[in-house]
């Protein structure tokens, strides 16, 4: 006995405009209705459509100023520890001078400072994608704007309502 066939399960929708005012009003009316988590492509950066997204910033700068004080803290106990270790008395200067490794201090903060912050950014962007990304279109690097809306089944037929009341071109499962 074979297996009823299983219904492919829409996990969102995907909303194409041909304009940016249809796509901000679309993302108005999906935000007021309770839609937190909506994936917008656009072919051109824009304020406006990022204001109304309003997402968090960007905790990159916290990596920033982690590694940067990681890379003083190693650099100057590297710089004092070989001190200790190589003693190189000379006219009664004492071993441990801090003013020389000021140059290796602030050389190992902005080593290990950009080194954690392009490690961020590749966690923050979770890069590498290895596979597609929902709801995409190589149409939306061109001349579209799409707005993906993901949700259970009642949600996801009141969003292709307000993407198609919006002036959506198009709306397509995801």
């Amino acid at each position: 006995m074979a297996n009823p066939p299983v219904a492919a399960t829409r996990v969102g929708v995907v909303g194409v405009f041909a304009t940016l005012d249809g796509a901000l009003l679309a993302v108005r009316e999906l935000k007021a209705h309770g839609y937190a988590n909506l994936q917008v492509y656009s072919p051109v950066p824009n304020h406006e459509l990022e204001g109304v997204l309003a997402k968090k910033e960007s905790p990159v700068r916290v990596y920033t100023l982690v590694g940067a004080l990681i890379g003083t803290t190693l650099g100057f106990a590297y710089a004092i520890s070989t001190s200790l270790d190589w003693e190189l008395i000379t006219g009664g200067k004492p071993i441990v001078s801090l003013p020389p490794y000021v140059v290796i201090g602030f050389e190992t903060t902005i080593l290990l400072g950009a080194l954690v912050t392009v490690l961020g950014m590749f966690l923050n962007a979770r890069l590498p994608k290895l596979g597609k990304t929902p709801g995409y279109d190589p149409r939306f690097s061109n001349d579209r704007f799409g707005i993906v809306a993901c949700g259970g089944p009642a949600q996801l037929a009141a969003a292709e309502d307000i993407l198609r009341a919006a002036g959506a071109d198009e709306v397509n499962d995801v």
